[in-house]
């Protein structure tokens, strides 16, 4: 990797010894029964948040599907690259997988690393968050239309609180000005949570967030969720209109995601296993149930669809990482 930090690359040392040690004895080789003992699922993001949450519920029933237990393990840092560059180091003896996210697209086009979904075997799309751009109740903004032609007729002046530069709230909206000739005047926060109350407290005038993470204050009434910026409507939000409906349809909407791969050389039968016995994991009515209930949208694209997709992801980042000035 390139211009990763020397903190990076101690954390990535410890994982990767942490995985060794996981993995020691087996010698990386294919055998009649595998797996024969617990497999270890790299979490690159802390506890408690929604990769986390899609991670432990997805491995909450490998046992009936594996023979063995998927044990987590949160290994942060390096906005993702840390737990993600410790999965594609690891033995590829099949007992270790990496859950990997979107900030896997952006590492390369922003320069921060060499690090890209190249670097697994991939194995299946889980799952894509919708994200939604919310106005106060009493904003004069009704619509998103309202929003865009603003903009366009005064380019800056609508304020986009997001949760962090070269995020899929924050591209993705860098990705509908392209398409539509306009800028926005972007606010980061740490977290949407802040960005939620400079919103209420009329500081700024949108926030682009995942459209869970609205729920409650659109309960409320305190917020009017405007559109989502995605090809498909959220279950629990089926009011809420794609950009498409409201009139601005985007050819690669940019979309924040989650998926499995392991590390390159995984022996193809046992790469089989895996992918066999984790898409039961995916299609079990517990999990179905439990992701439905707490607002994380289930996609489900195997190997060859999830590169597909991930082709496109890049095509879409590479103009809006441009666009909000965070290209290499």
């Amino acid at each position: 990797m390139k211009r990763v930090s020397i903190m990076v690359l101690f954390f990535l040392l410890i994982a990767n010894m942490a995985v060794f040690a996981n993995g020691q004895g087996d010698g990386g080789q294919s055998g009649d029964s595998f797996p024969e003992k617990d497999i270890t699922l790299i979490v690159p993001w802390s506890a408690g948040g929604g990769t986390d949450t899609i991670a432990r519920a997805l491995a909450k029933n490998a046992p009936e599907y594996l023979g063995v237990n998927v044990n987590v393990l949160n290994q942060t840092g390096g906005t993702g690259a840390v737990g993600m560059s410790a999965a594609a180091a690891a033995r590829p003896d099949g007992y270790t997988v990496g859950l990997i996210t979107f900030s896997l697209s952006t590492y390369q086009l922003m320069g921060l690393s060499d690090l890209s979904y190249r670097d697994f075997e991939l194995m299946q799309l889980l799952n894509q968050s919708l994200t939604a751009l919310t106005v106060k109740a009493d904003s004069k903004f009704e619509t998103i239309g309202d929003v865009i032609k603003a903009s366009q007729a005064n380019p800056g002046s609508v304020t986009v609180g997001h949760s962090g530069a070269g995020g899929s709230y924050h591209l993705g909206c860098g990705a509908l000005g392209i398409d539509y000739g306009f800028d926005f005047n972007y606010i980061p926060f740490d977290g949407t949570a802040p960005a939620r109350s400079a919103l209420l407290g009329g500081h700024i005038d949108i926030v682009a967030s995942g459209i869970d993470e609205m729920l409650q204050l659109s309960e409320a009434g305190e917020v009017r969720i405007l559109t989502v910026l995605n090809t498909v409507r959220h279950p629990l939000f089926p009011k809420v209109p794609t950009l498409a409906e409201a009139g601005y349809p985007v050819d690669n909407p940019i979309l924040d995601w989650r998926g499995l791969g392991v590390p390159l050389g995984v022996p193809e039968d046992r790469l089989k296993i895996l992918t066999a016995g984790f898409k039961k994991m995916f299609e079990d009515q517990e999990f179905i149930d439990f992701c439905k209930d707490v607002g994380l949208v289930l996609v489900y694209k195997d190997a060859d669809g999830f590169e597909d997709f991930l082709v496109g992801m890049e095509l879409a980042l590479a103009p809006a990482i441009k666009a909000v000035g965070l290209s290499d």
